[in-house]
């Protein structure tokens, strides 16, 4: 049976969730943005209004003003949008248990089973805008497909609060004509390789030979191939499904460029010891670890190591994330972002530990220790609150050299 697959995308989420929350806002032109006062002033979303005027995602604020001297600004409200987000994937569960969340505003759903009782997938779509508009005060566009590809197409060829369909009879005269950066998966450089390749439409992509997609892109051609053509079979998981874990990590944009080893020390140590926590609470070590790093012009670099022994102590990956960063970054150079990721997950139980011929009772007994301090830190954090405990790694001093803790940005 041809299986009917729906891509649900809310249209504007986080500006469309501060306007219910502040309906003054769908006067004019409005934007979701970090703090204006700071360098975090970047714009994280729009409404339809500041569209109009140009304003796009991630430029500065200093931008959009000048392109709309009028444009709002309102902080984020992140609470809020994981609230409405749960509200319309309860929407969708009132349709079908296959509803595979793709982002906090995205949604895939597979429908094949429900058509009997609600009617075609262009029904259920057009019945779950009606419902979101008029229950959650939201509105979603809707690609109806075959295959997720095409139904993450759908989503986004008509804005906002529509409805797309593209069958099997008519995805060649509808989607082959389009841009091949408008695929799934089709970023800003596999795009331009394309377009250097003459391939500048899916329908052009679709046409080309496996051997010589799979010759330039690997695996992802295969992958970007199957798109095209119509040849995606990827399930829709159930919404109750465990997901698979695969990486942990975290990332932090400082108010303050960081500049010198003690400073990039103390930012490190923040991070690490999030991902640690979070790896020990979900029984999980680690065989790789990541460190990433944006300077102030937004240049961003990327370095990883595999690990001899697999780990989820927070010191070990402090220490590996400290020697990336020495190896690959001058320490005099300033530094606006870091993120540290946990990669190549293991369950902590089926972990074996290597023995190293240069590896005696002395390191044994070293990593054990630090495996019951973590413990520990990880016990007073859960009955006392997270901040109960902390490194003298995130405690910065003041002029005067006494201890002044970290505050968040």
């Amino acid at each position: 049976m041809e299986r009917t697959i729906l891509h649900c995308d809310c249209n504007s989420f986080y500006a469309s969730v501060e306007t219910l929350l502040d309906p003054t806002l769908a006067d004019g032109p409005s934007a979701v943005c970090g703090d204006p006062e700071s360098r975090h002033g970047i714009i994280l979303a729009k409404n339809e209004k500041a569209k109009t005027f140009g304003v796009q995602t991630a430029e500065t604020i200093w931008q959009a003003k000048r392109k709309c001297p009028d444009l709002r600004l309102v902080a984020p409200h992140r609470e809020e949008y994981v609230k409405y987000s749960r509200r319309c994937n309860e929407l969708y569960l009132q349709y079908t248990d296959l509803v595979d969340p793709f982002g906090i505003d995205e949604s895939f759903l597979d429908v094949t089973g429900s058509m009997h009782l609600f009617g075609t997938g262009e029904q259920i779509a057009d019945e779950l805008r009606r419902r979101m508009r008029e229950e959650i005060g939201l509105t979603i566009s809707v690609g109806v497909s075959f295959n997720r590809a095409f139904a993450k197409l759908g989503s986004d060829y008509k804005k906002p609060d529509a409805t797309t369909v593209f069958s099997r009879e008519n995805f060649r005269e509808r989607v082959w004509p389009l841009p091949a950066n408008a695929l799934l998966y089709v970023g800003r450089r596999a795009a331009a390789r394309l377009d250097g390749l003459g391939i500048h439409t899916i329908g052009d992509l679709a046409a080309c030979e496996p051997v010589f997609l799979h010759s330039i892109f690997g695996k992802q051609g295969d992958m970007l191939l199957r798109y095209a053509r119509g040849e995606d079979d990827e399930p829709v998981r159930s919404f109750y499904a465990e997901r698979e874990v695969k990486s942990v990590g975290n990332g932090m944009t400082f108010a303050h460029n960081l500049v010198g080893e003690e400073a990039c020390r103390m930012g490190l140590t923040a991070l690490c010891d999030n991902v640690g926590r979070r790896l020990r609470a979900r029984g999980m070590v680690c065989q790789t670890v990541q460190i990433g790093i944006r300077d102030p012009a937004f240049h961003n670099r990327s370095r990883q190591v595999t690990l001899e022994q697999p780990t989820n102590s927070t010191r070990v990956l402090f220490e590996t994330s400290l020697a990336l960063l020495r190896a690959h970054w001058a320490m005099d150079k300033p530094v606006r972002l870091l993120s540290v990721t946990a990669a190549n997950l293991l369950p902590e139980n089926q972990a074996c530990e290597q023995l190293s011929l240069f590896d005696g009772p002395q390191q044994a007994q070293t990593r054990q220790k630090q495996r019951e301090l973590d413990k520990t830190v990880d016990a007073l954090r859960q009955r006392f609150g997270n901040r109960s405990v902390m490194f003298a790694n995130s405690v910065r001093k003041d002029k005067k050299g006494e201890p002044k803790e970290q505050k968040k940005p």
